[in-house]
């Protein structure tokens, strides 16, 4: 069953400063498991429901959005607050340009998701965050939440076949511009009190 809200994402160059953010506004964080100076696209993403939205445009130094988050698989296995079992790959999306961001939307809500259903067997969860709105920041459409048991499985069992990889490849292309779709963030999930 499809669940929909509406959240703000902001992101950030820094965990720290992340974590800062979302010990005072809340919500779920998800951060680059990977310590290194240079995270691209980013090192976090904040998604919050708090409406103190200048506050939160304030604090991020790399864009901001209001977005649906699309609950496409839901997780079985849920903490109610703090850090969330297994590892989330951010997928960052940039629509492709033929389409433009509704239809490529639509595409990747109603034609990508029961793909990526059926070829990510591994996936133990899935959301897909769909830019509403850009308040700043790069033109991105949408991120896309695949959450696996461990950061094992999300490198290793990422496609149930190679045949399967493909049928995605092909699919992605549709609806993304896979060349100026910033790469994979492998990331831990915190829930923080709003």
């Amino acid at each position: 069953m499809l669940t929909m809200a509406l959240e703000f994402c902001i992101a950030f160059s820094n965990k720290e400063t992340a974590e800062n953010a979302a010990e005072i506004y809340g919500g779920r964080l998800y951060e680059d498991v990977n310590d290194r100076d240079l995270h691209i696209p980013f090192a976090a993403l904040l998604c919050t429901t708090n409406p103190n939205l200048d506050s939160l445009l304030a604090a991020s130094d790399v864009g901001g959005y209001l977005v649906d988050r699309r609950v496409m698989k839901t997780r079985n296995l849920i903490n109610p607050l703090g850090l969330q079992p297994g590892v989330v790959g951010v997928f960052t999306l940039v629509a492709n340009a033929k389409l433009g961001h509704e239809p490529a939307d639509r595409h990747w809500r109603d034609g990508h998701t029961p793909l990526a259903l059926s070829i990510h067997l591994a996936m133990s969860n899935y959301a897909q965050l769909s830019v509403l709105y850009r308040f700043s920041g790069p033109a991105w459409d949408g991120f896309a939440l695949c959450g696996f048991e461990s950061e094992q499985d999300l490198l290793t069992k990422f496609f149930a076949s190679k045949e399967g990889e493909q049928i995605i490849a092909e699919d992605v292309a549709k609806f993304a511009d896979t060349k100026l779709s910033p790469r994979r963030v492998v990331a831990k999930e915190t829930i923080f009190d709003i």
